[in-house]
């Protein structure tokens, strides 16, 4: 009631009374509160006013400037009123820099906040578990996960127990970086210590389940979540309709639509995609555009993803006219077509050999100012090999260099088998080779032009590249390409690693791939489940067992989950009794459960599937 609570403060002030800086910042604080409703200039006439009476600012009163500028994202002015303290001799507290690290934090400025906290305890002021979360958070929110553990390790040495707010920011922020593992284990220490997760970490935990295709470990969370007392949000509800439409699960799908809606929920335009989505993935295209007539009775406007989806879906169904009669309909409704409008339809065209008029929609492309992305000129490119258009496909691939767009592996096959199938096998061999010139090129110059044409910020293209020599069965050139990143960037990707592996060992260079795995390890890498699984196979087929025992159980160390015990004991029985068949299987379904790092599906990116 800030109204009535002003009114009476000008009555007080009316009647003579000198109010006192308790008042003021009793109703300070509330217009702050609310600010987020459009008060804030009230809010600062008001501390104006306070100043111009004569009542002097103290240590809270600042603080909920502070807090009031952070929360309007103008961090500058908060400093303003942090200088202003130290000039009027206000002793700045605890809360006032926990505020500031907050709004520091707030907008991507963790370095700064980190400096923050230094100069906090300069001043012999002793952080709080607020402080730390402040900053966690911030490490989470810029994906710098690895350095969450530095300022852990500084907060439990100050004798600060992380609480519920640090494992549900921590467990959140692995779930975005696609470490479900250590999301999992953060999950299983907070309920060991009696902290409880919050429905945001289980929307999280559910989503990264989802992503894995593991849904009965994502409904799993879903019931602990309501066992627990707390409820589901729209987002819980969502995540799972999205997980159990794309694998086609369409009768769960709705039955949880059904559950939504009856627990007061609205399905949003995500929900609503995701149903499409799920439909035209089975081909059921009728029952895709019932849930548009469906999007509309809700007043739920069909946005360019509703529409692509449902356009991707005929074309996949060979239902061409269908296609751009909805193209068609969806520019009519106001909504333009975007970069995968109009690669569907392309991709449509050229199954249909229809290149002519695949080049005419790239080229209307062009013209209404949309860039063609890497899946749109690989499409093409591939149209043009199998009409036989070589030279065609060629300036296709030099036109994308040109625009920035690395091809990757899926591109290179395209061209390759498209050179191979017109004998011309040499030049398949050097386009593997980034050759952009059709003269020769001298190998020895060859690797150290394709390093530099993967610039800083494309340091995922050179492993793009050992992913193609791999698949190929170019080893020899994939280490090449390997040797060249660790002279440009001294520490070579994890991803670069578990490529050799897989490569080394589908090669039958098995000595060469256990080197890599216990070099991968030694720099402190873990690695993937894929190269493991892999690993261990072929030491089992070399009957290399001493090698193939410290493997397994080197992988079963890094898991420390409560739930994965179970299936280590699998894992050691089946070992023991020589069955590794059961053993390849259990580490799998550990994968599969998130049990054992780097077995999410983020990290499967560079994986040859």
């Amino acid at each position: 009631m800030i109204d009535r609570a002003m009114n009476i403060f000008e009555l007080a002030k009316s009647n003579g009374f000198m109010l006192t800086v308790l008042s003021y910042n009793s109703i300070l604080d509330a217009l702050i509160r609310v600010s987020c409703n459009g008060s804030f200039e009230l809010a600062q006439k008001f501390y104006d006013d306070m100043v111009k009476s004569g009542v002097s600012p103290n240590v809270y009163t600042y603080n909920i400037m502070i807090r009031g500028f952070c929360r309007k994202g103008d961090l500058q002015k908060g400093l303003v009123v942090f200088d202003e303290m130290e000039k009027s001799g206000c002793l700045r507290n605890v809360v006032t820099y926990n505020t500031l690290i907050g709004g520091y934090c707030k907008i991507g400025k963790v370095d700064e906040a980190v400096e923050l906290l230094k100069l906090m305890q300069v001043k012999n002021l002793e952080p709080s578990v607020v402080t730390y979360n402040a900053i966690v958070n911030g490490l989470c929110r810029e994906g710098r996960m690895n350095e969450t553990s530095e300022i852990l390790e500084e907060m439990k040495g100050k004798g600060l127990m992380p609480d519920e707010v640090t494992y549900n920011t921590l467990v959140n922020g692995y779930c975005r970086e696609g470490n479900f593992h250590q999301a999992l284990v953060l999950h299983s220490k907070m309920l060991r210590n009696g902290l409880s997760p919050d429905v945001v970490t289980y929307t999280s935990l559910i989503n990264s389940m989802c992503k894995t295709g593991n849904l009965h470990r994502a409904m799993e969370f879903f019931d602990q979540l309501r066992t627990r007392g707390l409820y589901p949000n729209d987002r819980t509800y969502t995540t799972l309709i999205v997980g159990f439409s794309q694998q086609g699960f369409m009768n769960e799908a709705y039955k949880l639509l059904s559950e939504m809606i009856s627990s007061g929920f609205s399905p949003s335009i995500v929900t609503y995609n995701a149903l499409i989505n799920g439909h035209c993935a089975v081909g059921g295209m009728e029952d895709a555009l019932s849930v548009t007539q469906e999007m509309e009775h809700r007043r739920v406007v069909p946005d360019v993803v509703t529409y692509s989806t449902i356009i991707s879906g005929f074309c996949r169904n060979r239902e061409l006219e269908r296609a751009f009669c909805v193209k068609k309909q969806m520019v009519e409704k106001g909504v333009l077509p975007d970069v995968i409008t109009y690669s569907s339809l392309i991709q449509g065209l050229c199954e249909q050999q229809n290149l002519t008029e695949a080049c005419e929609l790239f080229q209307e492309m062009l013209r209404v100012g949309l860039e063609p992305d890497k899946f749109t000129y690989t499409t093409l490119i591939g149209a043009y090999c199998a009409n036989g258009d070589i030279k065609g496909a060629l300036h296709l691939h030099n036109e994308m260099i040109c625009k920035g767009f690395f091809p990757d592996v899926v591109t290179y096959s395209v061209l390759i088998n498209g050179l191979n199938k017109q004998a011309r096998t040499r030049e398949a061999k050097r386009l593997l080779f980034k050759l952009l010139y059709e003269q020769s090129v001298p190998n020895s110059v060859t690797y150290d032009m394709l390093i530099e044409s993967c610039r800083d910020l494309e340091f995922k293209s050179a492993v793009d590249l050992i992913k193609g020599f791999c698949m190929k069965g170019l080893l020899d050139e994939a280490d090449r390409v390997f040797e060249l990143m660790l002279q440009k960037h001294k520490k070579p990707s994890e991803a670069a690693y578990n490529l050799l592996i897989h490569g080394h060992c589908r090669g039958g260079n098995l000595h060469r791939a256990l080197n890599l795995y216990r070099e991968m390890v030694n720099l402190g890498f873990v690695p993937h489940t894929v190269s493991i699984i892999v690993l261990m196979k072929e030491l089992f087929n070399e009957g290399m067992s001493e090698e193939l025992n410290q493997v397994i159980q080197s992988t079963l160390e890094t898991c420390k989950l409560a739930d994965g015990e179970l299936a280590k004991v699998i894992v050691e029985v089946n070992y023991k009794e020589g069955n590794m068949d059961a053993v390849f299987n259990a580490l799998t379904d550990m994968a599969k459960d998130g049990l054992l790092p780097n077995s999410g599906k983020t990290a499967f990116c560079h994986m040859p599937q």
